[in-house]
């Protein structure tokens, strides 16, 4: 008991650090909002910080270089991107996209469709990876090998 301040002190009360975290972010938001100049010099800083990665080209698209086959419906969309030695082949259905890194590599990979990115996937022995969302909109692949950081080019599904 607290009789200095006329309460008395719970012993077995809990305080929740996570609501209280997030009851101050919402002040900070609405007493001290972040600039929107801030914010877009943070966002273009970010989308930096790749710089040094290398460009996987689109070099094979099925919806645009493949010969049309007459009564097939629901293909799935082949793609293959090179950069340098390394080939990256991708196959997107409607159940989600898989591929393979050609050599057969470990790699960490990234889907990147939108402002944050997809949790990590990562190669099996053959280089092969699948990942069970349908990317929605534009998004592009970053591979991190041992070699570095290869990143896709951008397409739109």
């Amino acid at each position: 008991m607290n009789d200095d301040l006329g309460e008395e002190a719970l012993p077995n009360e809990e305080f929740d650090l996570d609501l209280l975290e997030e009851e101050l972010r919402q002040a900070a938001a609405i007493l001290d909002p972040v600039p929107p100049a801030l914010r877009q010099i943070a966002v273009e800083a970010f989308a930096l910080h790749d710089l040094d990665s290398r460009i996987a080209e689109l070099a094979f698209d099925s919806v645009v270089d493949a010969i049309a086959v007459r009564g097939a419906t629901g293909a799935p969309r082949m793609l293959t991107f090179h950069a340098g030695e390394v080939t990256v082949d991708v196959e997107l259905t409607a159940q989600g996209l898989m591929g393979q890194v050609l050599p057969p590599q470990s790699a960490l990979i990234e889907v990147l469709s939108g402002p944050q990115a997809g949790s990590p996937l990562t190669t099996d022995d053959m280089g092969r990876f699948t990942h069970e969302a349908f990317p929605a909109g534009p998004f592009a692949l970053r591979l991190r090998t041992g070699e570095g950081v290869i990143v896709t080019d951008w397409l739109t599904v």
